[in-house]
């Protein structure tokens, strides 16, 4: 199966690519660590000392919390998905399409899977970064239970890595870098809204409520939420086993669309 075959094309030189980003990334270190130091305050600041002393407590798996604590388990999910497709749709298209640098990486004995496969990496890499400094700055204002807040981090991996692939996708797809306004539109704002970051999915229509839990990051949060919280999650196991294989899937898919984009 061709699919197959561009799968297996992929071999440890990717790393080198993700060492080329992480090289471009460490020289503007200080204003790409800035944002994800800074943005925790102020969503504390805006919902959980705003919003949130207006809503007092929200019932989470039958039981009251603070809003503040349901709130920031959302927030830290959204920050994995948004800093991993961000970096795979506008950062990597500009590298495609305006600064041609795939097409200087290809040149070299690096393959074509080679350039794709290092930037899933990166981006992944940049939902875990993003995810570890939230998480670090979150434990200050003492909401993060430990250690199983720890467990975010690798969370943000599998995370990162199914949102850095429906990036890819965007970005294979997309005839210029306007259009990806649309999946934005369409898909990613919905679940910034809808995916139990900012409310529990269970006080939404039936109708709702079943599309709600299609989307995947509905189950990041409810992970990261029973990792922030030190409670277990009901059906944990199926939201992991939902993220992981939806994972390997967009990321076979980005692959195959990413080489047929690169290859003309």
């Amino acid at each position: 199966m061709p699919w197959l075959q561009t799968v297996r094309n992929v071999s440890g030189r990717a790393w080198r690519v993700w060492q080329r980003d992480a090289d471009a990334y460490r020289a503007s270190w200080l204003t790409n660590f800035l944002p994800p130091l800074l943005e925790p305050v102020l969503y504390v600041l805006g919902f959980g000392m705003g919003l949130g002393s207006l809503i007092g407590t929200v019932t989470y798996l039958g039981r009251p919390i603070g809003y503040l604590r349901f709130m920031v388990p959302g927030v830290v999910s959204v920050a994995i998905m948004f800093w991993a497709y961000f970096e795979t749709t506008y950062a990597s298209f500009v590298r495609m399409y305006y600064q041609r640098t795939f097409d200087a990486m290809i040149a070299t004995p690096l393959l074509v899977e080679d350039v794709i496969a290092g930037e899933w990496l990166w981006g992944a890499t940049k939902s875990v970064l993003a995810g570890s400094l939230m998480l670090g700055t979150f434990s200050l204002f003492g909401v993060i239970a430990w250690p199983t807040g720890l467990l975010v981090i690798p969370l943000a991996l599998v995370g990162g890595l199914l949102f850095s692939a429906l990036g890819l996708i965007t970005s294979a797809l997309a005839p210029s870098i306007d259009c990806f306004n649309l999946p934005i539109f369409l898909l990613i704002f919905p679940m910034f809204l809808f995916s139990g970051t900012f409310f529990p999915i269970d006080i939404l229509p039936a109708w709702a409520y079943r599309i709600a839990a299609l989307l995947p990051l509905t189950h990041l949060s409810a992970l990261t939420r029973g990792a922030c919280l030190a409670h277990e999650p009901p059906l944990w196991l199926g939201s992991l086993l939902y993220l992981c294989v939806t994972t390997l899937v967009l990321g076979a898919a980005a692959l195959v669309l990413m080489r047929r984009r690169l290859v003309k």
